[in-house]
């Protein structure tokens, strides 16, 4: 036997429940949803870049540094 809960008016109007009904999902449940923390968040995607940039210049100087070496031990 399962209890349901009885219908939630504030909840048939929430964002979220307005946003599956236009999908036709039959709950209110989307995946994904609010960050808890979005300060922590932005702190570590902020480390992430500088090493997604920090990477990228690593890979452009190291072809410039192997194609110097290559042309002086080939030339």
């Amino acid at each position: 036997m399962t209890d349901e809960l009885p219908p939630d008016p504030e909840a048939y109007d929430s964002p979220r429940a307005v946003q599956a009904r236009k999908k036709g999902l039959p709950g209110p449940y989307i995946a994904g949803g609010g960050d808890p923390d979005p300060e922590a968040t932005r702190r570590r995607e902020r480390r992430y870049l500088w090493l997604l940039i920090a990477m990228g210049v690593t890979i452009v100087l190291a072809g410039f540094v192997l194609g110097f070496v290559a042309q002086l031990l080939g030339g």
